[in-house]
């Protein structure tokens, strides 16, 4: 196949994937995993000391 067909279907297929709004759906689904993994990359950090504490003394109180 000659590289300027691969170019032409390349184009073609481009604008078809374009036009389909499902991938949109799809990146706003990303944007609120992203959001959401940096919200809890902030909380682990600000609150990162009194999470540990509070996960030791409560392991602490169980006995296996």
């Amino acid at each position: 196949m000659s590289q300027w067909m691969k170019y032409y279907f390349y184009v073609k297929n481009f604008a078809v994937v374009a036009q389909d709004e499902e991938g949109q759906g799809l990146a706003e689904y990303g944007l609120i995993i992203a959001l959401v993994a940096v919200v809890a990359i902030a909380g682990v950090t600000a609150f990162g000391g009194d999470i540990s504490t509070f996960l030791t003394g409560l392991g602490g109180k169980f006995k296996f």
